[in-house]
Order: C-alpha cells, then structure tokens, then sequence
C-alpha cells in the first residue's frame, strides 16, 4: 500500500467515518440467520460450500477489477497480501474436489454482488475502495474466531479447508490496520467522495447479507432490502449530481 497522498482537513478521518458510517450495515450483517448461527458455533456443512462458493467469485471479480484499475485511491489501498482468491479455491478443492468448478456456479446473489463490482470498475473505479475495506478488513478482524469456530465444527483435516481464514504474509492483523487506516486518511477524499465511499459501503454490506438470507432460502426479503437500499443510493447520487452541476 501507498502512504504518500494527501487528505484536505475534516471534522472526521475517511477511517473513522466508514467505521460509523457503516455500523448499522455491520450489526444488521451480524444479526442476519446464517452469521448468527456461526458466530454460535452451528455451522451446516452445505451452506458453508455454497458461501465459499460465492466469495470465491466475488473475490476473483474484486481482485481481477483491482489489478486491472489505474485508479490512483484503488492503487493505494491494494495489497497483494489480502488476496483471497487462491486460498478459497484451495479450500473449495478440499469441500468439493478438483473438479469444483464444473459442479458449482454462483448464485443470484452472488452475481448481483459481481455485476456491482463490475459496475463501478467501469463508471466510478474508486469506489472499489469501499468494497475492498468491507471485505478485507472484515476478512481481518473476524477472521481468527470464524476460523477457529470452523475448525472446531466441520474438523477438516491439518492444513486442509482453513485458507480462507489464512494471512501468511500478515503476521500482526492489528498492525496491518493501523497502517491501512493511516492509508484511508492520506486519500486525499472530498466531502462528495467520502460521502458515496460510506453509501457504497454500506450497499456492499447489504450485498453480503443477500448472500447469507440466500443460503438459508430468505432470499426474497433480502432482495426487497437490497432493493430499498439501491433505491436509496441512486437517488442520493442524483441528488449529489444536481448539486455538483
């Protein structure tokens, strides 16, 4: 990661801000069915290949449209320490077999979270910032006890079906972050951009637990939120575009 740019002067860091920004969104994904059963350590076998599934995909569409963007705020979060990708194909490879990929193919829910990606790669790339902060430092921080919670359920073998959870190039998560923080801050963001990164994070929020309502078959209630969130943001964004004309 770059820790070289500037940031003009603001009541609050972008750091802090995407932190309260997005606390509800965090609470909401914690409380959904399928992250609540985990977190108490009741893990159904099925429904944690399907989310491996779909994160493996969400995260090849998010770390393909990161390497590829010449954005200067993407280039200066990037890290190829955070990848995921190659650990959770290890780890499907292990649930399902090397033939993983010709029995299983995302989900609905897992496509719209991929179409978004692809979506602001191609019309605003620096909102790839906010995606990449609602993953990986999530991925980071509760990563430990989802590993653990999982080793202790599904027992996979030593070495075997664990990657996900693995940074090998990370050795002090809580130093990782600081630093990453400290990036966030130099990003030289306006009000505007601050504002939409903090929306746009919030809508990747909502994307995750689409997947999560999914898996458990609640997936009709998730769209309808899903859609009232978007609702929400395209008409915050029109709002901004009349303003900035």
């Amino acid at each position: 990661m770059d820790n070289t740019s500037t940031s003009e002067d603001k009541e609050m860091s972008l750091a802090i801000a995407l932190k309260e920004g997005t606390k509800e969104s965090h609470s909401a994904a914690e409380n959904t069915k399928f992250v609540a059963s985990f977190l108490r350590g009741v893990v159904d076998y099925e429904e944690y290949r399907k989310l491996l599934t779909n994160f493996y995909y969400v995260y090849d569409t998010m770390e393909q449209r990161i390497r590829e963007t010449e954005d200067p705020m993407v280039l200066a979060v990037r890290s190829e320490d955070l990848e995921r990708k190659e650990g959770i194909e290890r780890d499907l490879e292990y649930y399902y077999g090397a033939d993983w990929k010709e029995k299983q193919i995302p989900s609905e829910a897992c496509n719209k979270y991929c179409a978004r990606i692809n979506e602001i790669a191609e019309e605003r790339p620096h909102l790839l910032v906010a995606h990449h902060y609602t993953r990986y430092i999530g991925d980071l921080s509760g990563g430990k006890i989802l590993k653990e919670i999982t080793a202790r359920v599904l027992n996979p073998p030593e070495g075997k079906g664990l990657d996900f959870y693995e940074f090998p190039s990370i050795p002090n998560a809580k130093l990782f972050k600081q630093n990453y923080r400290a990036v966030l801050d130099n990003l030289g963001t306006t009000t505007a951009q601050e504002k939409e990164l903090i929306e746009e994070a919030n809508y990747a929020f909502q994307l995750n637990m689409f997947m999560f309502d999914e898996i458990q078959g609640n997936a009709t209630k998730s769209f309808l939120r899903l859609a009232l969130s978007y609702l929400g943001s395209f008409v915050s964004e029109m709002t901004v575009s009349k303003r900035y004309r």
